[in-house]
């Protein structure tokens, strides 16, 4: 699955402790159009590279996603 365009989700909702961005706040890499720049680069986190795009994840729109990943950190935040 592909992500969906101008969503970012994923760079908003969770957490990402190597960059010290707290949940909820979009991503400094984060552009205009919500795309991640450092996608596909070697300082791209671990963890940003590992989430990935699902039907699950993504549902029907961007407010689905946001959802689903903000459950998911509250649920894994020790």
């Amino acid at each position: 699955m592909d992500c969906r365009p101008g969503c970012g989700a994923c760079c908003i909702a969770p957490s990402i402790s190597s960059l010290g961005k707290p949940a909820g706040v979009p991503c400094a890499h984060l552009d205009a159009a919500r795309r991640c720049r450092l996608f596909g680069r070697p300082e791209r986190p671990a963890v940003c590279a590992s989430l990935q795009p699902s039907p699950t994840m993504c549902g029907p729109d961007t407010a689905h996603a946001l959802r689903w990943l903000t459950d998911l950190e509250r649920l894994t935040t020790p």
